[in-house]
């Protein structure tokens, strides 16, 4: 799934194309939504919390998330799409630009002055205006015994974090994925690791993991074989874990 690194540049992208135009097209293809047309509406905003992504324009806000498969591609007039016509679930055009929402896990249309309500049980944005260190880390020792690597993809502890980040955090820190929260002195480290690379990543470079997706390959630290293995909350919810069992004891 997408983190919020790449909602993050998503957003930039799209607030590039749309913010101040008004809208020529608005092509809503889902059919809770498809009568919705917002065609001579300004877009005045595009703004992203977490990993949810809002486009507000008139008194009206399209809240979309990416989930597995989606993706938004910018198109100039005439331009051939990159993805099958068929998997286009938001079409947002202007005069000169037309934003494509392929394959998005969820399309809503809600009212601007509510909108954010949809993301009121998130956790501190790592990569917002507002990003509360603090608030963070108050909520992640709330449940001293959950293991890190659960407490941290949580995204009602933080907002933003997948498990690309979470496997990067931890071997920053020094912190293997099943340690307790609890018995982790250098939580703040951890938390402030994480949001540094997330942060590179959304605004300066895409980031190059260090373990994640490394499984027999040496740590970049000590050279060490990183192993790979699943952990979850149950079978069904189980994600990749990858580590170094010499750095993150």
């Amino acid at each position: 799934m997408p983190e919020g690194d790449t909602v993050f540049r998503a957003a930039a992208r799209l607030r590039t194309a749309l913010a101040g135009k008004t809208l020529t097209c608005c092509d809503v293809r889902v059919p809770r939504y498809a009568t919705i047309d917002l065609s001579g509406e300004r877009v005045d905003e595009v703004v992203c919390r977490g990993k949810h992504l809002f486009v507000r324009a008139g008194r009206a806000s399209f809240h979309t998330h990416l989930k597995m498969e989606g993706v938004w591609h910018v198109y100039a007039p005439g331009e051939r799409w990159r993805r099958p016509g068929f998997t286009a679930r938001l079409i947002l055009g202007t005069e000169d630009v037309t934003a494509v929402g392929f394959s998005l896990g969820k399309v809503e249309v809600l009212a601007r002055d509510r909108d954010f309500d949809v993301v009121a049980h998130l956790g501190p944005d790592l990569l917002g205006p507002d990003w509360d260190r603090a608030e963070a880390l108050r909520r992640l020792t709330a449940d001293p015994d959950l293991p890190i690597g659960l407490a941290v993809l949580d995204q009602r502890n933080l907002a933003g974090i997948g498990n690309i980040f979470r496997n990067e955090g931890c071997w920053l820190a020094r912190v293997h994925p099943r340690r307790p929260v609890g018995e982790i002195a250098n939580l703040g480290e951890l938390v402030d690791e994480t949001q540094r690379i997330l942060s590179d990543s959304a605004r300066v470079r895409v980031h190059k993991p260090m373990v994640y997706g490394r499984a027999k390959m040496p740590c970049p630290r000590c050279r060490t074989t990183i192993r790979l293995e699943m952990f979850g909350e149950g079978p069904t919810r189980e994600r990749s874990i990858y580590f170094c069992p010499r750095c993150q004891e």
